[in-house]
């Protein structure tokens, strides 16, 4: 009887031992689980926020194309305007002649003493009215001109504000050196040259530093507002040019220390500076075509923003 009860205590102590097991073995899946569901949970947040994100780029893009191909319609009108007032050039200056061809008439035969004949007051009456027609066709061209003139600077200056807003807006997806289209800094000097001029003269670990001061030395100098090495020339039609003084000192002590890929350097800062920034002197981003080596066109920046955004959507996919 003893052996049985026995019996029967060791079968419950190996069952309560089975339940504690089971029991410690679901607490402990039960945080996995809950790690588990909080990570699914990061995943798709972030890729919510992610999709938000293409989503928002993708509105700026299309909003850029949608005002791009306004402008252009409207830039290709006004051109068209232009083309048509320069075909009626010839028409104006024609009306000036005629006009003034008028006014010496009627003062003739204002001194001819016969106002008192009707032949002459009639042919007075009509010669006037055919100028004040020819007045009014001259101030309708002038003030046609004048139009088009406002007309073309304003989408000129809508044109550049959306140039501003993709260098802004957009500058980490353009700022790679790899990049086709992309931002660059204009009158901003390549350290490359110097590197290469200072690697045959200095020892490799000096190299760097001295073509970096080298470097930082020159384009403070293109600050240099009373420094302007350019002069005015006219080609062979008469029309001026402006070029760089061949006999600037600071350039042909340059050229001759420091040889001409630096000289190439620092002369194409130079000139891209006169171009974009002539007063102030400092840096200027501007989008640009690296593969055609030109400034790029809004066209060409949006197109490849737009694949930009699809490659990045498909690799987060």
């Amino acid at each position: 009887m003893g052996e049985k009860v026995l019996e029967t205590n060791e079968i419950l102590k190996g069952s309560k031992s089975t339940a504690d097991a089971g029991e410690k073995g679901s607490i402990c899946e039960e945080p996995k689980h809950q790690k588990l569901k909080l990570l699914v949970a990061e995943n798709n947040l972030r890729n919510s926020a992610l999709q938000m994100a293409f989503e928002e780029q993708k509105k700026a893009s299309d909003n850029f194309l949608r005002l791009f191909e306004e402008q252009k319609r409207e830039k290709e009108e006004a051109l068209r305007k232009i083309l048509e007032l320069e075909r009626n050039l010839d028409e104006k200056q024609k009306l000036e002649m005629e006009i003034e061809e008028l006014k010496g008439k009627l003062e003739v035969l204002k001194h001819l003493g016969a106002e008192d004949d009707t032949g002459v007051r009639q042919m007075i009456d009509q010669m006037k009215e055919r100028l004040e027609e020819k007045d009014d066709d001259l101030n309708y061209l002038e003030e046609f001109n004048r139009q088009l003139l406002l007309k073309e600077r304003e989408s000129n200056d809508e044109l550049q504000e959306a140039r501003k807003e993709l260098i802004a807006g957009f500058s980490n997806l353009l700022s790679s050196n790899r990049v086709s289209i992309g931002i660059k800094r204009m009158g901003e000097l390549d350290v490359k040259p110097f590197k290469n001029a200072c690697k045959t003269r200095f020892p490799s670990d000096e190299a760097e530093i001295k073509a970096a001061e080298l470097c930082a030395l020159w384009q403070e100098s293109l600050k240099d507002t009373e420094w302007y090495p350019f002069q005015i020339i006219k080609d062979d039609k008469g029309n001026p040019k402006i070029l760089l003084k061949e006999d600037d000192e600071r350039l042909r002590s340059l050229k001759k220390e420091w040889g001409s890929e630096v000289y190439e350097a620092v002369t194409s800062a130079l000139t891209e500076l006169r171009e974009y920034n002539p007063s102030g002197c400092y840096v200027v981003p501007e989008l640009w075509s690296f593969k055609e080596n030109r400034k790029a066109t809004l066209k060409e920046v949006i197109f490849y923003i737009f694949g930009q955004l699809k490659i990045l959507k498909r690799k987060r996919n």
